[in-house]
């Protein structure tokens, strides 16, 4: 489940943290004056995050592209910006998700109390989990601040999987500060531990087949001579290499642009081990009312995905901003993506700004995809996750940010910097459709 609960992650992050990179890039664009730097960051900040993520559908790819898609997820964060001296800054933050999925409860449907079904939350223990990571940055800038380069590592860990992260950035600005090049580069090296659906695992290497307790203790319906496709995997490593480019051009004195290209290569288990998969050319076998797997999701172990896209804000006048973006996405596995959005904040007085926005997204499907019962058994490859489906997207937004400009407002030692609270709603043709909401508290530590 993680494309889904880490949603809620990457938007948090980025729609919460823009006050404090927007004020970190105004203060690192003075340079030397008479003698004297200002420093990079004045001082020590502090990011109190949080966001609640709600979604449902009836596509579920732990049973193979049908049941219950219902997921909540909570992801509490801690962002601290500490200013090492007048050039270097030491940015950590920390954070974890707490989901609870419908869905992956299904990975052993049998182990509730009720009737096994798809479009039924078991309740056993794979009901939910929680993820943590941990992320430090280290940033340096030179003494006319016309060159910034920064180094980052990471760990994150779930119940199925660890991954250690690392990577660096560097960012030179010309023509006065109005031009800016920006190169950077992450390595994921991520470690499985593959969990699979629970019917298959008696026929794993050591299983003992129709003869485990599973199949002794419960009546096989339909076809009783349950035979699944399945081996488990021997590669259970997964590396991700990104390597991007940005590059931003102030235009006039309202007009700002920004182009980027991004290209990630990925090598290892690309697959999901607990996501079912149903063959059309094989008879159903049920157990209570939940369809026993015929095999898992088998993806190629390579995948090379290469983004390009680009900003355009134009100030309108004191009261509004136009910010739009679109990005084109193309990998090798048959994906193509368009995504546009428009956001126009409108700023009430000195101390309120609302933040209206929309965004539409479309995709193809990949090459191995196909719906329930959808797929035949002598394929190569094949998956039932309606991620990599053909849809199209739609999400709302509205937002409101709270500046301090003074930053008058203390509890103890913090001082108030800035308030943001976010809703977003998003739908897709497919049925899935999922609401965030988002909040965050910027702080100074004089």
């Amino acid at each position: 489940m993680q494309l889904k609960y880490q949603y809620s992650i990457v938007a948090i992050l980025g729609i919460l943290n823009v006050n404090f990179l927007i004020a970190q890039q105004e203060q690192s664009s003075s340079g030397e004056v008479d003698g004297y730097k200002k420093r990079v960051l004045e001082n020590t900040e502090i990011d109190f995050l949080s966001s609640y993520y709600s979604q449902d559908g009836n596509n579920a790819a732990v049973s193979g592209g049908t049941g219950t898609e219902e997921l909540t997820d909570f992801t509490p964060t801690i962002v601290v910006s500490i200013p090492l001296n007048v050039d270097d800054v030491l940015t950590i933050d920390a954070g974890v998700s707490a989901y609870t999925s419908a869905s992956s409860s299904n990975i052993n449907p049998f182990d509730g109390a009720g009737q096994a079904d798809p479009f039924t939350a078991s309740s056993g223990a794979s009901r939910g989990d929680t993820w943590a990571n941990i992320n430090g940055t280290y940033s340096h800038s030179s003494d006319d601040r016309n060159t910034i380069w920064t180094a980052d590592a990471s760990l994150a860990s779930e119940y199925d999987y660890f991954s250690i992260g690392f990577g660096g950035s560097f960012t030179k600005l010309f023509n006065e500060k109005n031009t800016e090049l920006t190169l950077h580069t992450k390595i994921y090296l991520d470690t499985w531990k593959p969990i699979y659906p629970i019917e298959l695992r008696p026929f794993g290497e050591s299983g003992a087949g129709l003869n485990d307790g599973l199949f002794q203790q419960n009546s096989i319906t339909g076809n009783p001579n349950y035979n699944p496709k399945f081996t488990e995997f021997t590669d259970k490593g997964r590396n991700s290499y990104t390597l991007g480019l940005n590059f931003s051009q102030i235009l006039s004195e309202r007009l700002q642009g920004s182009l980027a290209l991004d290209v990630v290569s990925q090598n290892g288990l690309l697959s999901t081990p607990f996501q079912r998969v149903y063959f059309a050319d094989v008879a159903d076998s049920f157990i209570q009312n939940f369809q026993l797997a015929d095999a898992i999701e088998q993806l190629p172990d390579t995948r090379l995905k290469i983004a390009v896209g680009g900003r355009l804000n134009y100030y309108l006048n004191e009261t509004f901003v136009l910010r739009g973006y679109y990005r084109y996405y193309s990998d090798d596995w048959g994906i193509q993506s368009h995504t546009a959005s428009i956001e126009m904040p409108i700023k009430l007085g000195s101390k309120f700004t609302l933040y209206p926005s929309y965004r539409y997204y479309t995709q193809t499907a990949a090459d191995y995809f196909a719906g329930y019962e959808m797929h035949r058994s002598n394929q190569q490859y094949y998956t039932s996750d309606y991620d990599l489906s053909k849809f199209h997207a739609n999400q709302f937004g509205f937002g409101v940010n709270y500046t301090d400009i003074f930053t008058n407002f203390n509890i103890w030692s913090l001082h108030l910097k800035s308030i943001d609270l976010r809703y977003l709603y998003y739908k897709r043709n497919s049925g899935l459709n999922s609401g965030l909401v988002s909040f965050g508290v910027n702080f100074i530590i004089p």
